[in-house]
């Protein structure tokens, strides 16, 4: 039994904070007594970096500070088309605080050279990294505490929720979800944003030790490195297939109704710089779909085609729908994408009992194992890892072939190490 197994199995006691299981050595364990309010950053709100002459000073700043950078970023999302920053948040000791406008200065690669090397912090890297890349800002190094909340065992991983089970403070979070694209922004909002990062650090070092305290911190160094290095996703092929309520629509030119439609759509939202669904609704490109429309008047009675839409935006609707109505047969969308790998978990037991019992088997193991390790399932091994190597297992069937599949399709070696012998056992029970 490894240690990490042993600090896991030893208690499945919580704190109230949101801390992993204490058995009395942890050191990232909640802190005693009521939290305390986070209400002003250490050095106050920084001015707003909006110009070649101030960036160039924050980027000697940041160059000449130590130790780890904390680093967020903030979006428009559901206010502006794309993912772009609208406000990057950085903290470093030796320099303190910066709030960097990507929209007056959009090329941060400068600041990004100055922190190559440097471990930066994030919370959630994954979801900063598409932006941060597009205005030249790529780590080398991070360490990202919304992951390792999750090695560690936390049952919240939120940044609020682990800032005050780990450190004992109230983050606000009245300003998430706000429009970041505003200008000026308000002083509310800046100081939520400088918040942000002003203890990401303190929580880095607190659960670096957590996480080695319980033989997990190889497992998680090794996390970080494959964000670091992944390369940026291909772009989503049939993008127009996530159109939400998409399960009603069955028939082949209600699909092409639906790709005009949104695609339509989507060319409008972004020569407009504003987010699709407020330019038409998931819920009326489906009504559309189904209805097939004849007229304007007719789409007009359709639920998010209402009394709001003005007579020209109603045409250019119609004119698509129409369009999809005009295809041929060879021009419409299948119905379903073609699949790469195994179907559905849902059809196997009819398609290959078989290698149903195998995923059964195999999901039972890594469950249990994911809750003796104290952590996801899906943080232990990708499902799809898992269902793969069930549907075509390695042949001969043994630890050495198996850890080469999941190595194929992207497990760490902590995960191989862990995960292997578990599916073994359950590849080579009698189905």
């Amino acid at each position: 039994m490894t240690d990490a197994q042993e600090t896991a199995a030893a208690s499945s006691l919580r704190t109230t904070g949101g801390a992993p299981p204490d058995d009395g050595g942890s050191t990232a364990s909640s802190v005693s007594g009521a939290p305390t309010p986070l209400l002003e950053p250490r050095e106050g709100i920084p001015p707003v970096v909006a110009d070649e002459a101030a960036l160039a000073e924050v980027i000697a700043a940041f160059a000449a500070g130590s130790g780890p950078v904390a680093v967020d970023a903030e979006r428009a999302s559901g206010y502006r088309y794309g993912q772009r920053a609208y406000l990057v948040q950085l903290r470093r000791e030796g320099a303190g605080s910066a709030l960097i406008d990507p929209v007056a200065c959009p090329d941060l690669s400068g600041l990004g050279e100055a922190l190559s090397g440097v471990e930066w912090v994030l919370h959630a890297a994954t979801q900063d990294l598409p932006c941060l890349r597009e205005i030249g800002m790529v780590p080398t190094r991070l360490f990202d505490t919304e992951l390792a909340g999750r090695l560690a065992g936390f049952p919240r991983v939120g940044l609020g929720a682990m800032v005050e089970g780990v450190l004992g403070f109230v983050l606000e979070k009245g300003h998430s979800a706000v429009d970041w694209s505003t200008r000026p922004l308000p002083e509310p909002w800046l100081r939520y944003a400088a918040l942000d990062v002003e203890l990401l650090v303190d929580l880095r070092d607190a659960l670096e030790k957590e996480l080695e305290r319980q033989g997990k911190l190889e497992w998680a160094h090794q996390e970080f490195d494959a964000i670091a290095s992944a390369p940026p996703p291909e772009p989503r092929k049939d993008p127009w297939r996530r159109t939400s309520g998409m399960h009603k629509v069955r028939r082949r030119r209600q699909l092409g109704v639906v790709r005009e439609l949104w695609e339509t759509r989507d060319r409008i939202a972004q020569r407009r710089d504003v987010s699709p669904g407020k330019v038409l609704s998931d819920a009326a490109i489906v009504e559309a779909s189904l209805a097939l429309p004849a007229t304007v008047h007719a789409l007009a009675a359709l639920n998010g085609f209402g009394h709001r839409m003005g007579r020209r935006q109603l045409e250019q609707w119609q004119a698509a729908v129409d369009r999809a109505k005009a295809l041929s047969e060879a021009q419409l969308p299948q119905p379903g994408q073609p699949v790469a790998g195994p179907p559905p978990p849902r059809a196997w037991a009819d398609k290959d009992p078989a290698a149903a019992a195998r995923l059964s088997a195999a999901r039972a193991a890594v469950s249990a194992l994911a809750e003796k390790l104290n952590m996801p399932q899906e943080n232990l091994i990708a499902p799809d890892s898992v269902r793969r190597v069930c549907w075509e297992p390695p042949q001969p069937m043994d630890g050495e072939t198996v850890a080469s599949a999941l190595t194929a399709l992207g497990a760490r070696p902590w995960q191989v190490e862990q995960v292997t012998p578990a599916l073994v056992t359950a590849l080579s029970s009698p189905s």
